[in-house]
């Protein structure tokens, strides 16, 4: 299996030097010039917050008056 299709794995957000996002296997060492934005947390997780991270500024829920 693929680590990056795991599941059950454990994952983190991270971001390269251009600000390309990518998840990340919790047991796998960091790339180089990548940092950690988000997590460990599950694969789910990850992806919720890949997403949250790539809307459109409009999009984003903002504070309630």
């Amino acid at each position: 299996m693929n680590p990056f299709d795991d599941e059950n794995g454990t994952f983190t957000v991270v971001a390269g030097s251009h600000g390309r996002l990518a998840l990340w296997p919790g047991f796998a060492p960091l790339p180089a010039g990548w940092t950690v934005l988000a997590g460990p947390a599950s694969r789910a997780e990850c992806l919720a917050e890949v997403e949250r991270r790539c809307q459109p500024a409009a999009a984003r829920p903002g504070p309630v008056a």
